[in-house]
């Protein structure tokens, strides 16, 4: 019988139990863990993909040096030798390591030791810069600590629930779950949802405040104000836990509803609702995420909530407190050990001398970093300027996910020395390595995570290892016992790492700092491989079971007290005459970061096949924008090309596109190449969803869809966006002029054969073309081509791959685009875990399906991760409405 084993999801912040299992004949199979305490049993739709995604194809199985294959020796003695070289002629600041949310705790802790105590720089950074370092910065100046208060079943014991700056339904589905299964049972509950568009997670709304981009820093300001004079108000643990609060009063204060109205866009009416909502329910919780954090003023934004809260004494109680829902697996992780530049391990602080001669003394390193580091916009920066000349990065894609990211991948070509370390051989920034060496990847690594409520799971294998893999801990260990730190580095396996970083989480910590797993330090190997999740502090000495911070104060300033923060609304608008539109990015449902994991699933590139951009329908018709047309989104520091999607349930003057595609996946979708490379003060995080943009047609002489058996090769096209599909692959095209042979064409992109003839149609008139090949009864493939956007059935063109074309007229119907009598057209994916396309929804409600748990009943849709149920109610209400006129 195939064994089960206990992993954790390596999507986001969510931290879902795993349980996978190898059977046989080798298949991997994947379900939610019933008995993990973040998901019980639940799992999204990209977790239950997670089979799909673990095959070896574009894998890098060995290391490279300048594009050939090279030895592990030989390439980690060229890595410590340059980094070696260049420290000593230029100093530790003129070397840096750009790691990842994706690492385990157990390798962000070697890279840290090894930059901050043994080089003695602190330029390691990480891309949760880019997703919640805004939160930490909040933390540390109202806490005195990155101390996240409350865990997941706050959100469920509320009474309410407001989510900013958060699409929970598509970013955290899980979580989304829990909260709408928490809804049900109590409708009592009250859901308000901040955000500048109407998104999935709207459906369970009682408010939805559609606010003007970076307008939450007036509303929590507003409600601060509102709140101080309400019976609401807690003095006395203002009174005897806090600090500042009549400064924060006065700025809050500062601002009249007038003020209000202009900076949130909102009605006074909805205004004075949810400050009603806040006020009148004691047991309330705020959960926010990158429409918080990914600002300018994201700091600020995190203090405003926190001010509210804390002027409640709403805080660290059963149902009440702030909650940041965190973006990756190991954003936390990262934290703990102080991947991030400006902090130190164990959640010390480096602008601390004690705590910086505390972790001298426990690594017992020649060093220690004296300053923060230079955060990973600046990091660039210092690439570009020549400051950085030696530069490692790790489990990340900054090519694709920095903001201004045509200068960053200038800047990372132009670095005298880079190493990559990866799992794939081909991404945007692989290519711009002169050492490349191949990472484990899930399902092969052995570690921990931490997810948003301070719960630490771990991530076992079930793999074997591919090629010569290697774990990313093991690749800075090895490099850093070449560079001389023998000692320190002398690692044999995970445990022990994990036991080291334990150990210094209780070393001299007499419960003045927050972060303490002290009581795992001396976990043998084996306990750690039955380690069962559980959440932070645990104290050496001291019983579990403390599962909330604040209710009773106990801060971690010097003073043991919270400090409330005064604060500036900020300017919001950045548009002008030129650049109109304001850009907001983001994720979608069913992919993840730059598509390296989930891009290989066929059933997750289904729903939303690529890259596109909302868009208002006025704004559409004063732009000249068509529905499915093609759309320029430009700023001064760069393009891309998307499909227009025209929605209202974009605000008018905002675009919203998602931040996954790439040069793998599409021609010019590179959308953080557009963003500014505009920071927060405090937090240095970027301010990804307030972008000044230009939008305008992207005109065409010839739209095409494609389907090919085999991948297509990079085509040579104005616009173009692949997609994996079952069978085979999905292409989308656009091209500025004909093309002057379209079966040489397809040859050269499908790797057609030269005696393979195509069966074909052509009409001059119209511009319409279709050619397909068939090699016997297989589809090879097929192109349609037309003046104007492709109104093929895709999902029907896309199952011909796997279908059998001995009938002549299967073949014809193919080359007609449309299903023949008795092959209906399933229509676009809506529900991707069961793969159910919207004509097929809309059929079951003309059957009587009227209600999404009837369609559940019926087709399966919403059943599973419940990402879609949303959507089904959508479709259901339109169904209804066609029938009742």
């Amino acid at each position: 019988m195939a064994a089960e084993v206990k992993t954790t999801c390596p999507y986001c912040g969510v931290g879902c139990g795993v349980l996978a299992t190898v059977d046989e004949t080798g298949t991997v199979s994947v379900k939610g863990d019933p008995e993990h305490p973040s998901n019980f049993g639940r799992l999204c739709s990209k977790g239950s993909a997670l089979a799909e995604t673990i095959d070896l194809d574009g894998r890098l199985l060995y290391p490279e040096i300048a594009g050939e294959r090279s030895g592990w020796d030989e390439a980690l003695d060229l890595v410590a030798r340059r980094f070696s070289e260049t420290i000593a002629e230029h100093g530790p600041d003129s070397v840096a390591f750009y790691v990842s949310g994706q690492l385990l705790t157990e390798d962000y802790y070697i890279a840290n030791k090894l930059m901050k105590g043994f080089i003695g720089s602190a330029n390691i950074d990480t891309n949760s810069r880019l997703c919640m370092s805004s939160s930490v910065a909040g933390h540390r100046r109202a806490f005195g600590a990155d101390t996240v208060p409350g865990t997941y079943e706050d959100i469920e014991l509320a009474d309410l629930v407001i989510l900013t700056g958060s699409n929970l339904a598509w970013c955290h589905p899980v979580i989304y779950q829990r909260l709408a299964a928490a809804k049900a049972a109590r409708p009592s509950m009250r859901i308000v949802v901040i955000d500048p568009r109407s998104t999935m997670t709207c459906d369970i709304a009682d408010l939805h405040l559609a606010i003007r981009p970076d307008g939450d820093v007036a509303l929590f300001m507003g409600l601060l104000a509102h709140l101080a004079t309400s019976p609401a108000i807690d003095q006395n643990y203002i009174a005897a836990h806090t600090e500042g609060f009549g400064e924060a009063f006065a700025a809050a204060a500062a601002l009249d509803m007038n003020d209000l109205l202009e900076r949130t866009g909102l009605p006074a009416m909805q205004i004075r609702e949810f400050f009603r909502l806040f006020e009148t329910t004691p047991k309330v919780v705020t959960c926010y995420s990158q429409g918080v954090n990914q600002s300018s003023s994201g700091t600020d934004k995190v203090n405003a909530i926190l001010n509210c809260h804390l002027a409640t004494g709403r805080i660290g109680r059963a149902g009440m407190g702030p909650f940041s829902l965190t973006g990756q697996p190991n954003a936390m992780g990262g934290r703990e050990v102080g991947g991030l530049a400006n902090m130190l391990a164990a959640h010390m602080a480096i602008e601390n001398p004690d705590d910086r001669d505390r972790v001298q003394r426990f690594w017992n390193s020649p060093v220690i970093a004296a300053k923060p580091g230079l955060k990973a916009v600046d990091m660039f920066r210092a690439v570009a300027d020549g400051r950085i000349k030696a530069l490692w990065i790790m489990a990340t894609n900054p090519v694709v996910s920095m903001p201004d990211a045509d200068s960053v991948e200038s800047a990372i070509a132009a670095c005298p020395f880079v190493v990559v370390s990866d799992i794939l051989k081909e991404t945007d920034t692989t290519r711009h390595a002169h050492v490349l060496l191949p990472s484990l990847g899930w399902g092969e690594k052995n570690g921990t995570v931490t997810n948003s409520e301070r719960r630490i799971s771990r991530q076992r294998p079930f793999l074997d290892i591919p090629g010569e893999a290697k774990a990313d801990w093991w690749q800075f260990a090895e490099v850093a016992r070449r560079m001389g730190f023998d000692s320190a580095f002398d690692f044999n396996a995970p445990a022990a790492i994990f036991a080291e970083h334990a150990a210094l989480s209780g070393f001299e910590n007499n419960g003045s700092r927050d972060f303490n797993i002290g009581a795992r330090a001396g976990m043998s190997g084996g306990a750690y491989e039955e380690l069962s999740p559980f959440q932070w502090p645990q104290a050496a000495g001291t019983a579990s079971g403390v599962t909330r911070f604040f209710a009773e104060g106990g801060f971690f300033h010097p003073d043991g007290k919270a400090r409330f923060v005064a604060i500036e609304p900020p300017a919001t608008d950045r548009t002008n005459a030129d650049f109109p539109f304001t850009l907001n990015t983001g994720r979608i449902r069913d992919q993840w970061h730059t598509m390296t994991r989930t891009g290989k699933s066929a059933r997750l590139s289904a729903h939303i096949a690529e890259p596109f951009a909302e868009i208002h329908p006025r704004d559409a018709i004063e732009t000249g924008i068509s529905s499915a047309g093609l759309v320029e989104i430009e700023s001064p520091h760069g393009k891309a090309v998307v499909r227009a999607l025209v929605t209202d349930r974009q605000a008018r003057g905002g675009i919203f596109a998602p931040m996954h595609w790439n040069d793998q996946f599409a021609a010019r979708a590179r959308i953080d190449a557009v963003v500014a490379p505009i920071t927060d003060a405090i937090s240095g995080q970027p301010a990804s969803k307030n972008v000044a943009v230009a939008v305008r047609p992207f005109r065409a002489t010839h739209y095409g869809f494609a389907v090919s058996a085999a991948k297509p090769v990079a085509p040579d096209a104005a616009y173009w966006a692949q997609a994996k599909a079952a069978g085979g692959w999905r292409l989308e095209l656009a091209f500025a002029e004909a093309v002057e042979d379209w079966t040489a064409w397809c040859r050269a992109v499908f790797a057609i054969p030269d005696e393979i003839e195509p069966l074909g149609y052509a009409d001059r008139q119209s511009g319409d073309l279709r050619l397909a090949f068939f090699d016997g009864e297989v589809l090879l493939a097929a192109l349609f081509l037309a003046r104007e956007p492709v109104a093929v059935a895709r999902n029907w063109a896309i199952s011909q791959l796997t279908a059998s074309h001995g009938d002549l007229r299967k073949r014809f119907a193919l080359v007609a685009g449309r299903p023949g009598a008795g092959r209906p057209d399933p229509g676009a994916t809506v529900c991707s875990c069961f793969s159910v396309g919207v004509n097929q929804i809309a059929a079951a409600v003309r059957g009587g399906c009227h209600s999404v748990e009837a369609v559940g009943k019926e087709l399966s849709a919403g059943t599973n991760c419940g990402s879609c149920r949303g959507e089904i109610g959508k479709i259901i209400d339109r169904c209804l409405a066609a029938a009742a006129e």
